[in-house]
């Protein structure tokens, strides 16, 4: 808190006026005379480097109209609600990046990663399960997590992924301790795979306790196929 964040939050005190602008090059928009909101006045969250660069943390400050009339929200946010955790539709296909970087490109793996998705609910809706993808929202945190798909009939929480390369292994296994914290009684953790991964990533897998599914063809297999 230094710096062009530190007059924001100072400016009372230091009896300066804070007025937002809009815009930060070419044409600049002036909104109105603003001042930070109570409880809490800032938060922090992640968010795109300038010109969607990479991810990091950033304040964002609360702010309120002194002499203007507030503007209708269009953020996605303002449907959270409060916090806590939320079933959702396996086909509302919000995912964490929607709201962390909301603007940048939906890569290849992450459209294979959705087809794969629903692929898998088909298959477990046609054994008569039932399937769902979670809504977690964290004490304190601004913006959701949301879970690939949760199989409701056997208590398993699965996190897929679009290629089977070491990094994104790695990143379903943390993503999914992440959600498993929060659930009671504790789900039992699976792997989507679009294919069979190498036997080392396999090796990976079962140290860390989670279980297995790929795809062969139009069919699924692995170690928590109808588990």
């Amino acid at each position: 808190m230094k710096s062009g964040n530190a007059a924001i939050l100072n400016h009372a005190s230091a009896g300066r006026a804070l007025r937002l602008f809009v815009g930060a090059k070419g044409q600049i928009a002036y909104e109105g005379e603003f001042e930070l909101a109570p409880d809490p006045p800032f938060y922090t969250t992640d968010a795109p480097e300038t010109r969607n660069g990479p991810i990091r943390s950033v304040i964002v400050f609360r702010l309120r109209p002194l002499d203007v009339r507030a503007k209708p929200s269009s953020s996605k946010l303002d449907s959270l609600g409060q916090a806590g955790i939320q079933d959702v539709p396996v086909e509302q296909q919000w995912t964490e990046k929607t709201f962390v970087a909301p603007s940048q490109e939906v890569y290849e793996a992450e459209r294979r990663e959705q087809a794969l998705v629903l692929a898998y609910r088909d298959h477990l809706l046609s054994q008569g399960h039932a399937v769902s993808r979670l809504k977690i929202l964290p004490p304190g945190e601004a913006k959701p997590l949301f879970s690939d798909l949760i199989d409701r009939t056997t208590n398993t929480l699965f996190e897929a992924k679009g290629t089977v390369e070491r990094g994104a292994i790695r990143m379903a296994i943390g993503q999914l301790l992440d959600y498993r914290r929060f659930l009671t009684p504790s789900p039992r953790l699976a792997v989507l795979l679009p294919s069979r991964p190498r036997a080392d990533l396999e090796e990976l897998l079962h140290s860390a306790g989670v279980a297995l599914v790929w795809r062969e063809g139009k069919k699924f297999v692995g170690s928590a196929v109808g588990a």
